[in-house]
């Protein structure tokens, strides 16, 4: 494709229209890439950046951008932050009105919009192709491509329809985006998108601001309001629950400790569910308790916590999730509480499921790299990038490297555990399976003769907390599974026969539940970064100008600024336009509109 450079350079978009004054990471060569007229393939972490990745080419180029997203609430988000900084920006979707979608389309025609996003129904419904044959179309941009590949763990069959984009539309260059696919999933989507495996970009996955943690389920709510009361009082986060009864339970609970959580699920009405979303975009310190229904379209940047308290079902649903937090770069947490409860679950939901034999294999596979990770010995960030193909030293971020685990031969244990398991007949699921091995005399050892064979009281060793963990490590080892058709039994797999008699060693985690002792609510992670007073009135200043300004436009309020650019400002504290102009995040547009408001704030704060 003949490309035609009519704006101006990629580094001066950079910092007139957007406020920063360097490329991140592959940034600049994947924009250089497409200006020039080629398709690749861009895959960058959560934060990295990817959207420039086509907005610059979109104001540099003549013609039209046309970005393929999956879902509306991503889309309007995008659309509002462009028009924000003067980019003109529209979204074509299924809640678009008939007129309204009648002058997108003449604008379309008349050159008047640099980027277009549309749903791939839209895009490949109602003769929309046909116009778009009659319009300047600089670039597709195809966001979130891994719904691209079957194997993803988010697959939609309408993406893979996008092949026509290559075909029809031959001249115009494409740009598959996403923070999420592993080496079999990349392959799908090069050979879907027809885009040349030498034309991929790729940034690694790693997160560093995010610190990842994972801890045994015991007292999962306590647990919980231990962990946002220690660190993120007065903080925004999201809270993943497997159930929408859960979902429910759990924002009711934390309401009751004082914390502003609201409940987010399919069951609710359409109505609750989007004053959930926009109190959550709008509104400081909100929490979101929810099933995975929410948050792949929400891009709020001031996320400082996200937190599972189920199992999530593999290795890229919970890189996906827990990337939601700290998008702007600035320190967030990732913690999860998990048990042998959550295993049984979420197998069964493998094996009750509609999918092949092939894809419920992969499934399992999946799981169990998320056991390995939740069970690790060493740096969970090491396991979680490894798991994607990336290389990384001890990330010095995560709770194993801050607090390392010890380990202890757990051969004997293994082998207490492996006989116990087989000696009562493979029926039975982990609770009954310890109470032999302590010894514990109820209604279900006695009645099948379990308190009379050679295994009884002969795991007293260990608590039961202990051997707990160490049934989970079995687990996450492969050498025991979850049988959901006998009542969550434990089987012994291949693997864990060959260790039997092999006479094989294995290592096995100390489990401590780290516990912060109880104090008064802190203060949010934003807050512990200034470390002045003065900063902290500041900023608190800033945030309190920039709700006051977003209320009255009815955006949210990091549309205006993120948290970063207010952290700057009450650092450097900025005295003149022109000293604003160079805080990361102050573009000339929002210099324009915002400037006199915010040197005012720090002139009478300072």
């Amino acid at each position: 494709m003949e490309t035609q450079l009519i704006g101006a350079a990629p580094q001066k978009i950079l910092k007139d229209i957007f406020g920063y004054d360097d490329f991140r990471s592959n940034q600049g060569n994947v924009i250089d890439h497409v200006i020039a007229g080629k398709s690749g393939f861009v895959l960058m972490p959560t934060g990295g950046g990817k959207s420039l990745c086509y907005q610059i080419p979109a104001l540099a180029l003549a013609g039209c951008t046309i970005v393929i997203s999956p879902l509306i609430a991503l889309m309007q988000d995008q659309v509002m932050q462009m028009r924000e900084v003067g980019v003109r920006a529209s979204t074509l979707n299924s809640t678009t009105p008939t007129e309204e979608r009648r002058q997108i389309i003449a604008q379309l025609h008349n050159d008047g919009i640099d980027l277009l996003y549309v749903s791939p129904e839209r895009l490949l419904s109602d003769g929309f192709l046909d116009i778009l044959d009659q319009c300047k179309i600089n670039l597709f941009a195809i966001d979130e491509a891994h719904c691209v590949s079957q194997w993803g763990h988010d697959f939609r069959p309408e993406y893979a329809q996008l092949k026509v984009l290559a075909a029809r539309f031959v001249h115009v260059p494409r740009i598959a985006l996403t923070a999420t696919a592993d080496e079999r999933t990349r392959k799908d989507i090069l050979g879907v998108l027809s885009i040349d495996e030498d034309a991929t970009f790729i940034s690694g996955f790693d997160r560093p601001n995010i610190k990842y943690i994972v801890t045994p389920k015991s007292n999962p709510k306590k647990d919980l309001e231990r962990f946002i009361s220690t660190h993120h009082a007065r903080d925004s986060g999201i809270i993943y629950c497997l159930s929408r009864k859960k979902v429910e339970q759990t924002a009711e609970w934390l309401k009751e400790q004082g914390y502003h959580a609201m409940p987010y699920h399919a069951g609710l009405s359409d109505a609750a569910r989007a004053t959930t979303q926009e109190r959550f975009l709008k509104e400081e310190q909100v929490i979101v308790v929810a099933t995975i229904a929410f948050g792949m379209g929400i891009n709020k940047p001031d996320v400082r916590f996200v937190a599972h308290l189920d199992l999530p079902s593999n290795i890229e649903s919970y890189y996906q999730e827990t990337g939601r937090a700290g998008r702007d770069g600035l320190p967030a947490q990732a913690w999860m509480t998990y048990g042998m409860q959550d295993v049984a679950l979420r197998s069964a939901m493998i094996e009750s499921s509609n999918a092949t034999q092939e894809q419920k294999y992969v499934e399992k596979q999946k799981l169990s790299a998320l056991l390995g990770y939740c069970e690790a010995l060493r740096c969970r960030r090491q396991i979680l990038l490894n798991y994607f193909g990336d290389d990384l030293e001890p990330c010095d971020n995560c709770d194993i490297c801050k607090t390392p685990p010890e380990s202890f031969d757990g051969t004997l244990a293994a082998q207490k555990a492996l006989s116990a398991v087989y000696r009562t007949g493979q029926r039975f699921g982990v609770a009954h399976t310890i109470n032999v091995l302590l010894g514990k005399d109820t209604e279900q050892t006695k009645r099948f003769g379990h308190d009379k064979l050679n295994i009884w009281k002969k795991g007293e060793e260990h608590s039961n907390k202990e051997w707990q963990s160490i049934f989970r490590q079995l687990h996450a080892h492969g050498l025991l599974s979850v049988d959901m058709e006998s009542y969550s039994s434990l089987k012994i797999t291949p693997e864990g026969a060959a260790f039997i008699k092999q006479k094989q060693e294995i290592a096995l985690r100390v489990d401590k539940s780290v516990r912060s002792s109880r104090s008064e609510k802190s203060a949010g992670m934003i807050e512990r970064m200034l470390t002045s007073e003065q900063d902290q009135s500041i900023f608190e200043a800033l945030r309190a100008k920039r709700a006051e300004l977003a209320k009255a436009q009815n955006i949210p309020p990091y549309v205006i600024f993120h948290d970063k650019t207010l952290i700057h400002m009450a650092k450097i504290k900025p005295q003149t336009p022109t000293d604003l102009s160079l805080i990361p995040g102050v573009g000339s547009s929002k210099l324009g509109r915002y400037g006199d408001d915010f040197l005012d704030v720090i002139m009478h704060s300072a």
